[in-house]
């Protein structure tokens, strides 16, 4: 559905996209929004958002060589949105069904691109 509408991109280590893809898969297959699947499906959404976070806020003032205390302020500021973040997750996620975690891990996969081969 993405690839249909225009979209903003952030750019994930090849890692994230590998333990987010194993994540999804491991959860479909277990197909239960258990504890376990929930607290797996939290920490994975958690590294996605301090990614995109990361990317949005700071590495536009890394690209603007922005001083250590504007850095500083920066990484403040993101830390409080990444915990008010965080809160609303948590809350979201203990109240999952199993439908809800398919849709959730369709989503997940939805938004994950492979990167797009350079020309030779």
């Amino acid at each position: 559905m993405l690839k249909q509408h225009s979209h903003i991109v952030a750019p994930i280590t090849d890692e994230l996209k590998s333990k987010a893809l194993y994540t999804v898969s491991e959860l479909r297959a277990n197909g239960k929004a258990d504890k376990e699947a929930i607290d797996k499906l939290y920490q994975l959404i958690v590294e996605l958002t301090e990614s995109g976070l990361d990317f949005y806020f700071l590495e536009p003032l890394r690209r603007l060589s922005a001083s250590t205390m504007m850095m500083g302020m920066a990484r403040m500021g993101i830390g409080s949105m990444l915990k008010g973040s965080k809160m609303v997750i948590h809350k979201v996620l203990k109240k999952l069904d199993d439908r809800s975690l398919n849709n959730i891990l369709d989503f997940i996969e939805e938004i994950i691109f492979e990167p797009e081969p350079t020309a030779a």
